[in-house]
């Protein structure tokens, strides 16, 4: 099992902590990471885009001139394509670009990146943490006493609010809850602070 060191607010160790396995201690599997962090990023595109086609555009409804006798090109709607004002041909509509991976997939790459942190030294574990009230210079001060003045992401066992709003001002800083701990969020920070209730709630769900 790895072992890691356990910190208190203040930055002092206070002791070491075991962490499972089958969690934090898999070998890092990058193409899953790689596909997770696709399927995420393709969740959160907001698929709003939209152009009219030539139903949809004003104008047109009759035949501009008759088909033949003209010496022109015959045409049906002053609104067809090739017109200016014309609708668009194939343009993009409305859709939903999030698909899904299965389970154990999913899994295996929330391990990877859990796994990643251990090994790269990138993973903090606090004894607790305790914000009385909601101040960013509290938040500045723990996370400064802790060497993650960088990209870092917080993690709590349950949503604390207080918590969240300390951290919510910090260029760079994150907070979630550990139900909400997820491969993207993981890979995109330099550093990973999570409390000792917090792993064991990750482990209870993952190992």
């Amino acid at each position: 099992m790895p072992k890691v060191a356990l910190y208190n607010q203040a930055g002092a160790q206070v002791g070491e902590i075991e962490l499972a396995d089958s969690v934090f201690g898999v070998e890092p599997n990058n193409a899953v990471l790689y596909d997770a962090i696709i399927m995420q990023q393709a969740s959160r595109r907001q698929g709003t885009h939209d152009v009219k086609n030539r139903s949809e555009v004003s104008g047109g409804g009759r035949k501009p001139w008759r088909q033949k006798g003209t010496g022109r090109a015959r045409q049906g709607s002053i609104r067809a394509p090739q017109w200016k004002g014309g609708g668009v041909v194939f343009g993009p509509t409305p859709r939903k670009y999030g698909y899904k991976l299965n389970r154990k997939v999913r899994r295996l790459a929330l391990k990877s990146a859990l796994s990643s942190k251990v090994q790269n030294n990138e993973l903090l574990v606090l004894d607790a943490l305790n914000i009385a009230a909601p101040k960013t210079k509290e938040m500045v001060g723990v996370l400064t006493n802790l060497k993650a003045d960088r990209k870092v992401l917080v993690v709590t066992s349950d949503y604390d609010q207080n918590v969240a709003l300390s951290t919510r001002n910090i260029p760079g800083a994150k907070f979630i809850d550990a139900a909400g701990i997820n491969v993207l969020d993981l890979v995109a920070h330099d550093k990973v602070i999570v409390t000792k209730d917090a792993v064991a709630k990750v482990e209870e769900v993952l190992a």
